[in-house]
């Protein structure tokens, strides 16, 4: 205090400090989760959790892309079952055969003899499959009507493996034999088979057991229906003789020699 008994101000007052907020339980929650604190350990942990779950989607995903069965219709499955014990049942009847051709070689007693007859055989069959000569048996005729013009090559390629896959040894379409290369187009006039045009109707001769031939393209949502969709007809006749007789020539192999020579 002064002399007159007046208080005396301090010198450098302390400034008083301001009062701190409350921190509640949600911001003390906050604050610990962020800014995050990971360490390296977590770091690897998390991406070989990445990794793995990329990996098993990656597997779930091929797996239902290859089961390609797993949406088929019931019709759809049936046929294939059947298609499959067709094919099973023709290979055992290939292997019986050469069996059988096998046994006959072995007990003649003029092998040189059998080996020609066999082979005059087996050229013969070879002949049917290239069409270089004309072939006979059961099977179906299958006329196929375009009034509208809307039925393509593609159309007629798939009646063709159907037929194929139905056990169909020989095919001819219109005047053109069907062999193993075959190919169909759209022309500017219409279908072409091997680079030869065909018009309408487009008519099938088919050696094979028309049991098979008949239902294969007759299954729901098959060659027929696809056809009748376009506005096109179709009639399939059963025949106990069928007679392909359009030929291809035979092309000498300008490189290919047999490696028995």
């Amino acid at each position: 205090m002064n002399p007159e008994g007046t208080p005396v101000p301090e010198e450098n007052p302390v400034p008083e400090e301001p009062a701190q907020p409350e921190v509640t339980g949600r911001q003390r929650l906050l604050r610990s989760l962020w800014p995050p604190k990971v360490s390296r350990a977590q770091l690897i942990v998390a991406l070989l959790l990445f990794v793995l779950g990329l990996g098993l989607a990656i597997q779930v995903r091929s797996n239902s892309e290859s089961s390609a069965l797993r949406g088929a219709r019931q019709e759809d499955l049936v046929r294939i079952l059947d298609e499959l014990d067709d094919r099973t049942q023709r290979l055992e009847d290939e292997k019986q055969r050469l069996d059988d051709q096998r046994t006959e070689l072995e007990n003649s007693s003029d092998q040189a003899e059998e080996a020609r007859r066999q082979t005059v055989e087996k050229e013969r069959q070879l002949g049917v499959l290239a069409g270089t000569v004309a072939a006979e048996g059961p099977g179906i005729t299958v006329t196929v009507t375009d009034s509208k013009g809307a039925v393509e090559g593609d159309m007629l390629l798939d009646a063709i493996q159907e037929l194929r896959a139905a056990g169909a040894e020989a095919i001819q379409i219109n005047d053109v034999r069907v062999v193993a290369n075959t190919y169909l187009t759209d022309g500017s006039d219409g279908v072409e088979v091997d680079g030869r045009a065909i018009s309408a109707p487009y008519r099938f001769k088919v050696i094979g057991k028309a049991q098979d031939l008949e239902p294969a393209l007759n299954i729901p949502g098959g060659v027929v229906q696809t056809l009748e969709k376009e506005q096109a007809t179709v009639e399939v006749t059963r025949a106990e003789k069928i007679v392909v007789d359009a030929l291809r020539r035979a092309n000498r192999p300008d490189y290919a020699r047999s490696s028995s020579q």
